[in-house]
C-alpha cells in the first residue's frame, strides 16, 4: 500500500520517484489526504536531493492537470498567444509595463501572475496598490478582458493548477524556493495551464536573485526551456542581472508609480528599460509577430514612445474595476507612507555593490513582504530612488529614500540598508543587463 511516507522517504534517499508515486502524492496534496508537514518534507526532500528530468516532468505535469486548463481556440484572436515569467527580482516591475507593450505590439498576453515569495516582489501584490483593481477574475472575464484589450494580468485562481498553490505557500516558509525541480514544475504547471502558445522566461542571476551562482541560474533556464518545449510550448529564456534593484524603486505602490512613469516616458531606469525592451523583443519573435531582433526591438520602442502601451494598461486597469482615469491621476491614487528618511552614503566615491537580497529582505521587515504567507502587506512601503552600481556619491548623497510608517521604522530600516551597500574609491565596471539567451 503507498502512503506519503513512502514517497517522501524514497525521495530523501534520493531515489527516482516514477510517474505513479508523483501522481499519488499530487492527487494526495489536492485531496487534502496529504499533510501540509508531509508536503514541506517532500519539497525539503526535493531541495536537498533534486529530480531527474523526467520527474521534474511528471511533477510539473500532474500539477498542471490538477485543475482546469485553459484552451483560447475558440477565443478568435487576430494574433498570437505569448507569456513572460520573471524568477522573481527587487524592482521587478517588469511585467507591468511588457503585457501592455507586447499587446500594443499584436500579441494577446494572458498573464496569470503570483504574489511576494521570500525577498522579492510579486506583481499580483503591485497591481493591488491600485484602488479597485481586480486581480480575481473568473475565467471567463480573464478571457473577456484579454480578448478586448490584449493583456490581462490576475493571481493564480482556485481552478489552475490548484496544487501548486499550496506547494508554493508552503516552500516560501519551508526555506525550500531555491530548487530548480520545484521552480520549474511551479512555473510551468501555471503557465501552460493557461494555455500559452509561446513563452519567454526571464531568469534572474546576481545577489538578488533565487538561484545562488550564475551557473545555476542557466541550469533553471535550461531546465524550464527543455520542459516547456517537451510539453509543446516554445519558450527560450533570458539570464537578466540581479546585480543591482531593477527598478528606481523597490515596493508595491512605488513600484507601480515608476510602471506608469516609466510609459509615460518619464523616469526610465537604463538598466530595467534594457531587460524590457529584450524580453519584449523576443516575446514578439517567438510568437511570430517580428521576423528578428531588431525589427522587434524597434516596434517596442515605438509602443512606448508613442503612448500606445500606456493606453493599453490604462484599459487594462479599467477592465479590471480600477480607476478609468489611473494614468491621469495615479500620484492621487497610490497610497505612499508619510515618512520619507534618507539613507547617506557618508563617504565619498562610487557605488561599488548592493547586496540585493537584503535590499528586498529590508522591504519585507517594513511589512512590505511577506514572512509567512497569510500575512497582509503594507503597499504604502519601500526603497525608493535607490542608486544604481556606479552611480559617484558625496558624503551626504541619499543612496535611498525609506518609506516607512513611522520614524523608528525608517531609521531601523535605513542602518539596515545602508550596510548592504559599498562605496569604493574606483568605479566598478558597467553592469550588463542580459547575459545569455537559452533556446
Amino acid at each position: 500500500m503507498l502512503l506519503p511516507q513512502n514517497v517522501i522517504q524514497k525521495k530523501r534517499d534520493g531515489q527516482i520517484l516514477t510517474p505513479e508515486e508523483i501522481a499519488y502524492f499530487v492527487q494526495g496534496i489536492k485531496s487534502g489526504e496529504v499533510a501540509d508537514a508531509q508536503v514541506g518534507a517532500f519539497t525539503m526532500a526535493v531541495y536537498i536531493n533534486g529530480m531527474q528530468p523526467t520527474e521534474t516532468a511528471n511533477l510539473m505535469g500532474q500539477m498542471k492537470d490538477s485543475g482546469v486548463t485553459l484552451d483560447w481556440s475558440d477565443a478568435e484572436f487576430d494574433g498570437p498567444i505569448v507569456d513572460k515569467h520573471s524568477t522573481g527580482g527587487v524592482g521587478d516591475v517588469v511585467s507591468l509595463m511588457l503585457g501592455p507593450l507586447v499587446a500594443a505590439c499584436g500579441g494577446y498576453v494572458p498573464m496569470i501572475a503570483g504574489r511576494g515569495l521570500g525577498h522579492t516582489g510579486g506583481t499580483i501584490d503591485k497591481l493591488e496598490a491600485i484602488p479597485g483593481y481586480n486581480t480575481n477574475l473568473s475565467i471567463e472575464q480573464f478571457r473577456q478582458v484579454t480578448k478586448e484589450v490584449g493583456v490581462s494580468i490576475i493571481g493564480q485562481t482556485s481552478d489552475l493548477a490548484p496544487v501548486d498553490k499550496k506547494i508554493y505557500a508552503i516552500r516560501d516558509v519551508t526555506a525550500t524556493v531555491a530548487s530548480i525541480p520545484l521552480i520549474t514544475a511551479s512555473i510551468l504547471s501555471k503557465k501552460l495551464a493557461a494555455g500559452l502558445e509561446n513563452l519567454v522566461m526571464d531568469v534572474k542571476f546576481g545577489s538578488g536573485a533565487f538561484m545562488p551562482t550564475f551557473e545555476e541560474s542557466r541550469a533553471l533556464a535550461r531546465s524550464i526551456v527543455d520542459v516547456a518545449k517537451a510539453y509543446g510550448t516554445p519558450t527560450t529564456a533570458l539570464l537578466t542581472n540581479m546585480n543591482q534593484v531593477l527598478a528606481h524603486n523597490a515596493g508595491n505602490a512605488l513600484e507601480v508609480k515608476e510602471a506608469v512613469e516609466f510609459l509615460m516616458n518619464q523616469n526610465i531606469n537604463p538598466m530595467l528599460k534594457s531587460v524590457t525592451v529584450a524580453l519584449g523583443a523576443e516575446m514578439l519573435v517567438i510568437s511570430g509577430i517580428c521576423n528578428d531582433i531588431h525589427d522587434a526591438e524597434k516596434r517596442i520602442e515605438h509602443a512606448l514612445t508613442s503612448g500606445k502601451a500606456l493606453e493599453v494598461f490604462s484599459k487594462m486597469v479599467a477592465a479590471h474595476g480600477g480607476p478609468i482615469d489611473f494614468v491621469e491621476r495615479y500620484d492621487e491614487y497610490l497610497t505612499l507612507s508619510e515618512v520619507k528618511y534618507p539613507v547617506y552614503a557618508q563617504q565619498e566615491g562610487f557605488v561599488q555593490t548592493i547586496d540585493v537580497k537584503e535590499i528586498g529582505m529590508s522591504v519585507v521587515q517594513l511589512k512590505g513582504g511577506r514572512a509567512h504567507p497569510d500575512q497582509e502587506l503594507d503597499l504604502s512601503v519601500g526603497i525608493e530612488a535607490m542608486l544604481p552600481v556606479g552611480a559617484p556619491v558625496q558624503a551626504d548623497t541619499p543612496l535611498c529614500y525609506i518609506r516607512a510608517t513611522n520614524d523608528a521604522d525608517a531609521q531601523r530600516i535605513a542602518e539596515m540598508v545602508r550596510t548592504t551597500i559599498k562605496i569604493s574609491a574606483e568605479q566598478p565596471s558597467t553592469e550588463v543587463a542580459v547575459i545569455e539567451k537559452i533556446s
